[in-house]
């Protein structure tokens, strides 16, 4: 059985490390159009089943043509590039996971559904931590009531140690980032859909291991999972973490235009602001080495058995000192490296599913725990 990562960043290593330790995986090939990227997560992998090769992700033939006799492509790369890469995996009839970060590139993909079907490969987008394992542990906590009434997701990855004044680590891609900062999501009010805004409506949160928190909408976060409930829980949204007063300074710099992708006149210059924004984000942000956290909390409240009930589930992931790894590598790189063995194991059927509902909820539940992932769940009649 062989795979292929392309990225090989943060997230794609970890997903490679997950997938070099099981069984029956023959070859893996790593793929990334940084030789320095490269020759980092060979370092760090130090495995002899993995190959290193430099392809470009804004090539998606280049890309599949490099993934000839994988069964599942992941992408561990930036967003934009999914939906070419998804489209040209389905052509090669090669199974396809991402890592999502756009809802309307996620529905671009969801209507290759047709053509995966015809093609006998799967396509599952939105393969991280959020959207992905929350979303997965959101649709199981709604199974388990005989009618979710409000549905909650706070999920968030920050450093053990902060740091003022903003008191945030980067763990993942800056874009991906500053698109959840201030593009627009979904969510669920009185049932019907609607629009919210990245960083809006925050909230205090007490989480374990972090204390008093602030949660806002993440833009992107519940990606298609309000569509798929739509009619069917009357409030769901989803709102990532953060220590309080770090939504405050993003939405203000938000207002001043710091994040505009329309290039301005700077001097003899044009720039994009966002693209400044991201560069000064990798500057700051970016500390190799220091440790994150992630937590995990999921609140569905609704009617179980005619009476009225609540099911919590709760996890905190902490970086990982032995093989120098962050909880957010772990908790988005290894969902990944799980679905991506699942399509190639036949687990999960041909056509491109939505991860709410393609991803069996207790299997996956057993594969993170076998991953040292630990899952906590309470009922409690109201």
């Amino acid at each position: 059985m062989r795979f292929m990562i392309i990225g090989a960043g943060m997230q794609g290593r970890a997903c490679a490390f997950d997938l070099l330790r099981q069984g029956g995986v023959e070859e893996l090939i790593l793929a990334d159009a940084s030789a320095a990227t490269l020759a980092s997560a060979k370092a760090f992998l130090k495995s002899k089943k993995a190959r290193f090769k430099k392809v470009d992700a804004s090539k998606p033939a280049a890309v599949i043509k490099l993934a000839a006799g994988c069964s599942t492509v992941v992408s561990c790369v930036p967003y934009f590039f999914n939906l070419p890469l998804a489209k040209a995996a389905v052509a090669a009839k090669v199974n396809f996971v991402d890592l999502g970060g756009s809802t309307a590139i996620v529905l671009k993909e969801l209507e290759l559904d047709r053509a995966a079907k015809k093609a006998g490969v799967g396509v599952v987008p939105d393969v991280g931590l959020g959207p992905g394992m929350t979303n997965i542990i959101a649709a199981h906590a709604i199974a388990s009531l005989d009618r979710a009434d409000e549905v909650l997701i706070r999920d968030g990855g920050l450093p053990q140690d902060p740091r003022p004044p903003m008191n945030y680590l980067l763990t993942f891609s800056e874009h991906g980032l500053i698109n959840e900062y201030v593009g627009e999501g979904t969510a669920l009010k009185d049932g019907r859909l609607i629009t919210v805004q990245g960083c809006s409506e925050i909230e205090p949160v007490a989480l374990p291991g972090l204390g008093l928190c602030e949660a806002g909408h993440a833009a992107g976060g519940l990606s298609t999972m309000a569509r798929t409930f739509a009619g069917k829980v009357k409030t769901l949204d989803n709102k990532f973490v953060r220590y309080p007063g770090h939504m405050g300074v993003v939405n203000t710099m938000n207002a001043m235009g710091f994040f505009d992708l329309e290039p301005i006149k700077v001097g003899k210059a044009m720039v994009s602001p966002r693209a400044l924004a991201a560069e000064l984000f990798r500057r700051h942000f970016d500390r190799p080495g220091e440790k994150d956290i992630v937590v995990i909390r999921v609140t569905a409240t609704g009617v179980k058995d005619r009476k009225p009930a609540r099911v919590v589930y709760d996890m905190t992931d902490l970086y990982d000192d032995t093989h120098k790894m962050t909880a957010m590598m772990r908790t988005t790189g290894f969902p990944a490296a799980i679905v991506a063995r699942m399509l190639a194991d036949g687990r999960i059927k041909p056509g491109a599913h939505t991860v709410e509902a393609g991803v069996p909820a207790e299997e996956f539940f057993a594969e993170i725990k076998a991953r040292g992932f630990s899952l906590r769940r309470r009922f409690d009649w109201l």
